[in-house]
Order: C-alpha cells, then structure tokens, then sequence
C-alpha cells in the first residue's frame, strides 16, 4: 500500500521561508517522479514543482513559472522523501499543499496522477 505524508506546513509572515517533507511507502520511490502541487480556496489544483528521474543516478527538477526562484525541490532516495523549500513567500502562496508520485511523471492534469498525500496547510500572512 502506498502512502504519501506530508509536514511541515504553517503560518507564515510574507517574505518567510517553510521546508516542507513527504515520506514515502511502498513504492519503488527511486525511480518515481515525486513533487507537489496546490489548491487555494476556490481555486483548481495546479503543480507547483517536480522532481523526475532521467537516468542512473540524475534526476531533473521542473517548476511552475510563479515559484521559479523562490521554491527549491529535492529528494532524498535513501529516505523515500521528497523537499519543498519554500522562500521569499507571498500571500499568494497560500494553499494546502500535496505530495504526488506517479511512474509516469507528474506532467499530467492532476486526475491524471497515480498517489497522493493527504495535504498540508500553508498559509502566508501580509
């Protein structure tokens, strides 16, 4: 059974920084493409980062263009986890935030993604 958690979420002034954590089980998490995406009040669920694996050891990171520059992604094989540094936070950035995981990479709508986590709130105050 695969299961996706994530921590790390939290309130947060403008301009402050978050380290989120998914843990993964019961996948094969190294050659999976693992990340996250959001969904703020009212709004439809978008990615937000990702982090695929290429070949042998190299995987590449992709972001959404609003968080290039402030969100950093990276995973640590050996732990199953995955990172989400978040920096320089906006308002805007307020969502809950979900790990994905799906073998098949995460450039799809988001019905389209195998796993899940159960989500976890941020919020950035101004």
């Amino acid at each position: 059974q695969v299961q996706l958690v994530e921590s790390g979420g939290g309130l947060v002034q403008a301009g402050g920084s978050l380290r989120l954590s998914c843990a993964a089980s019961g996948l094969a998490f190294s050659v999976y493409s693992v990340g996250w995406f959001r969904q703020a009040p009212g709004k439809e669920r978008e990615f937000v980062a990702g982090t695929t694996w290429s070949r042998g050891s190299i995987y590449y990171a992709t972001y959404a263009d609003s968080v290039k520059g402030r969100l950093i992604i990276s995973r640590e094989n050996a732990k199953l986890t995955v990172y989400l540094q978040m920096n320089s936070l906006k308002p805007e950035d307020t969502a809950v935030y979900y790990c994905a995981a799906d073998r098949n990479g995460l450039d799809g709508p988001p019905s389209s993604i195998h796993y899940w986590g159960q989500g976890t709130q941020v919020n950035v105050s101004s």
